[in-house]
This record gives C-alpha cells, sequence and structure tokens, in this order.
C-alpha cells in the first residue's frame, strides 16, 4: 500500500487528491453501511421483522455513545490537520493523546449510564410491546461494545486528518466483515437469535479497534505520541469540545429524530411501520454512501489548505466537491426511485413457523415500504450542497455556523414537520417531511456557504 504524505493535501491537484481521499472513504463507507443493510437483511430473513424494529429501537442509543467518539475525532482532526498545514506538529501529537482520553473518559460514562436506565431508554425510544424485549437483548450485550466503536471512529478521523485514507478504509471495512462472519455463524448456524444479532456486532467492534491500534502503533503512522500527550489540555479540550460538538449535536438530533419517529410511528400503524421506518432508516445510511465519501475526503483538504492559507484551493476543492457529490447523489436517486419494491423485498421472508401477527407485519412492509421511500428520497440530487457547505465551516474550525447548518435540517425543520405534519396527513405527513427539510436546509445552507466564500475566500490571492 503506497504512503500518503500530508504534504500531498497541500500540493496535488484538487480533483485527483479528492477522488483520492474519496474513494476509500467511501469504500469504507459503502462496506460499513452495506454491513448494516445485510445485517438488517439477515435478521430479517432469519429472525423476523419485529427483530429490525427492536434493532431500530436500539441503534439511537448506542450511535449516540459511539457518536461521542466520531464527535472527539472530527473535532481533534480539524485541530490535527490544521495544526500540520501550519507545522505546528507538537500541538498535533498533544491533540491526538487528549483525544484518545477523552473518548475513553466520555464513552465509559455513558455505557454505565445506558445500562442503568435501560428499562426507561428502550420503551421511550419506541420499544414498547413485542418490540421490547428483543430490543433489551440487543441492547444490553451491544452497548458493552461501543467503547471500541467509538474509539473507532475517534481514531478513523485521525487517520483521514494524516491523508492515510487508504488505512482508514480498511478500519471501517473491518468491523463489517467480521460483522457479517459473525452473524452467520450466531443466528444461522448456532441459532442464537437476537443474542447473536448482538454478539456479532460486538465482535466486529473489537476488531476494528485492534486494526486502528495497531495503525497508530506501526510505522505507518505519522502521529507518534508518548504518556506526557494523554494529559489533558484545557485549551485543546476547548478547541476539541467546540468543533467535536457540532459531530455530537447532529447525533443527538439524530438519537431524537429517532425517538420521535418511532413513536409516532407506532403510534399511527404500531410494530408493522416501525418496522417500516427501520428499512427506510438502513437505506439512509446506505444509499448516499458516495456523498458521505466524497463529504470525508473534502474535510482534510479542506482544513490542511485552509491552515497553509492556501484560499485557492479551499476554492477549488468546494466547488470540486459539490460537483462530485451532487452527482453521485442524482446516480442514488434514479435508483431509488425505480427500485423501492426490490429494495423492500430483501428485507423480509415469510419462514415456516411464523406467527399470524409477523405475517401480517410482513405483508403491510412490504406493501407501504415502497411508497414511502419514493417520499424520503424525493429530495436526494440537491443534499449535496447541504452536506459540503456544512462540512466546510467544521473544516475550517467555524464551529458555531457548522453546528447551526449540521443542525438545520433535523433540528429546525424536519423535527417541528413530523410534529404538525402527521397531524393532518397521517403517514403520508412523516414521510414527506423528509424531502421538504432537505430543501429547506440546503436552501439555508447555500446562502451562508455563498456568502462565507466572498467573505473569507474571494478577497484573496493566494
Amino acid at each position: 500500500m503506497a504512503k500518503v504524505s500530508t504534504a500531498q493535501l497541500g500540493s496535488e491537484p484538487i480533483g485527483k487528491l479528492l477522488v483520492k481521499q474519496s474513494v476509500p472513504a467511501a469504500i469504507g463507507i459503502l462496506v460499513m453501511s452495506l454491513n448494516v443493510l445485510v445485517d438488517s437483511i439477515f435478521v430479517g430473513n432469519w429472525i423476523g421483522s419485529i427483530a429490525i424494529a427492536a434493532i431500530n429501537v436500539v441503534l439511537p442509543v448506542s450511535f449516540f455513545i459511539g457518536a461521542l467518539g466520531m464527535a472527539i475525532g472530527i473535532g481533534g482532526s480539524s485541530i490535527i490537520s490544521r495544526a500540520l498545514g501550519a507545522g505546528n506538529r507538537d500541538k498535533a501529537l498533544k491533540t491526538f493523546g487528549n483525544q484518545i482520553t477523552l473518548t475513553l473518559l466520555a464513552t465509559v460514562s455513558m455505557v454505565a449510564l445506558g445500562l442503568f436506565y435501560v428499562d426507561t431508554l428502550i420503551p421511550a425510544f419506541g420499544g414498547k410491546g413485542a418490540i421490547f424485549a428483543p430490543a433489551k437483548i440487543y441492547y444490553t450485550i451491544v452497548l458493552y461494545g461501543v467503547p471500541f466503536l467509538a474509539l473507532c471512529m475517534m481514531g478513523n478521523t485521525v487517520i483521514r486528518a494524516e491523508g492515510k485514507p487508504k488505512f482508514a478504509m480498511i478500519a471501517m471495512i473491518i468491523p463489517s466483515v467480521g460483522n457479517l462472519v459473525m452473524d452467520y455463524l450466531f443466528i444461522y448456524i448456532f441459532d442464537w437469535g437476537m443474542s447473536g444479532a448482538a454478539w456479532a456486532t460486538t465482535v466486529g467492534y473489537v476488531l476494528c479497534f485492534a486494526y486502528v491500534l495497531y495503525f497508530f502503533l506501526s510505522k505507518n503512522s505519522e502521529l507518534k505520541i508518548d504518556f506526557s500527550h494523554f494529559g489533558l489540555n484545557k485549551n485543546i479540550l476547548k478547541e476539541i469540545g467546540s468543533l467535536g460538538f457540532v459531530t455530537l449535536s447532529r447525533q443527538a438530533v439524530t438519537s431524537v429524530v429517532y425517538l420521535l419517529m418511532n413513536n409516532i410511528l407506532f403510534g399511527l400503524g404500531g410494530e408493522a411501520m416501525v418496522a417500516v421506518y427501520a428499512i427506510i432508516g438502513r437505506m439512509l445510511m446506505f444509499a448516499l454512501f458516495p456523498v458521505f465519501g466524497v463529504t470525508q475526503g473534502f474535510l482534510p483538504i479542506a482544513g490542511f489548505n485552509y491552515g497553509a492559507k492556501k484560499y485557492h484551493r479551499v476554492r477549488e476543492s468546494i466547488n470540486t466537491a459539490i460537483k462530485y457529490a451532487a452527482f453521485m447523489a442524482t446516480i442514488v436517486f434514479i435508483g431509488l426511485m425505480v427500485f423501492p419494491a426490490e429494495i423492500a423485498a430483501l428485507f423480509l421472508s415469510d419462514k415456516p413457523g411464523m406467527s399470524a401477527m409477523e405475517l401480517a407485519t410482513n405483508t403491510y412492509v412490504l406493501e407501504h415500504t415502497p411508497s414511502a421511500m419514493r417520499w424520503v428520497f424525493a429530495a436526494t440530487p440537491i443534499v449535496a450542497l447541504q452536506l459540503i457547505g456544512a462540512a466546510y465551516f467544521q473544516a475550517i474550525g467555524k464551529a458555531v455556523p457548522a453546528l447551526l447548518l449540521t443542525l438545520t435540517r433535523q433540528g429546525f425543520f424536519f423535527i417541528p414537520l413530523i410534529l404538525i405534519l402527521p397531524i393532518y396527513f397521517k403517514e403520508l405527513g412523516v414521510w414527506i417531511s423528509f424531502s421538504i427539510a432537505d430543501v429547506l436546509a440546503t436552501l439555508v445552507t447555500g446562502y451562508f456557504l455563498r456568502k462565507e466564500i466572498k467573505a473569507t475566500l474571494l478577497n484573496v490571492t493566494s
């Protein structure tokens, strides 16, 4: 595997560099997304549609704790990219050490709280009726592996900040492949049911952590820290917190969305409608993987060049990233509009011995998912501007606009919409809220991105 230098972030042609950074990121996200997708297909076919709904209830809690690692990782990696661009290696090393310490302290504390309040959290997130028992089994086991997930997510962003996208890609692939192999063994061969699905996920997290640890201990990493770097530094923590809070806030709002959606949909159609949303949620994670890949590839390029004061390259990276991401989003949109029924059918099958409730749930899900999917993804072609615009502010260390733009879609638009529209349009009101929120958020992001570029990037000649 070719070794990539951080200096290349400031010298290679932007188009070539963005492809080099984005393709491994996209492949890694694809594999992780396929893992979630195929995991759901396995669970749906081997356990049942109620099991898919149960996992969907647990995800926001475990993902929020895991997202602590991503928040600390992205916040710190923005500092690392700019520090390396400015030649300040000491700050980069101290930041990385603080990231590790902070991730461990935060996630272990959250896991302890999550286990203590298990019987309260699961019903609050929609784990009611027949969903509660399998959700509790899955939740309890997966939570033990979440600190490993957080360390992986934190480490992965740092690997990218070093300009090593291929290693970051491998780190994302390992837990996915491991989870799918364990799914086959624990669910299909050993017939462990929900426990098997949970242990498969946890083993995947541990395998990922082992690889990330190997990377930073090997000669491939330029960040060689010692014990002195683990001591928490107030100024670095403040900067990590202000930038990482953007990512954490986004995941917190996502968790609130899951809570509201599961409860609203359970009230409208019971377990079956929660299962519809579970499939839609998997597709939301999976379908936009190339757009997320471009966004991830864009972050270190914009951050490094901004730190190096190469503003003409920053402008070029914004324009190129939006073009690439928009093209990918349009291809995804066409596929989802043409094949929604075929996609829904992948998740479910009728097994011998299924109860009448399970059969009825399967029928409902297959009938209602295609139209819901079309409404949810109707505005997909324009989301590139929204994602790249918000990512730009995070890459250059402007935490407040990054936070506000990140929260615009779900916090400012989507949540009010799903609280209001279902009153008048029932189930349809839920699904159309997605696209309306996308359109409004894209308009707002485009306005502020254009204003920022005019103010800070067009008045310089570098």
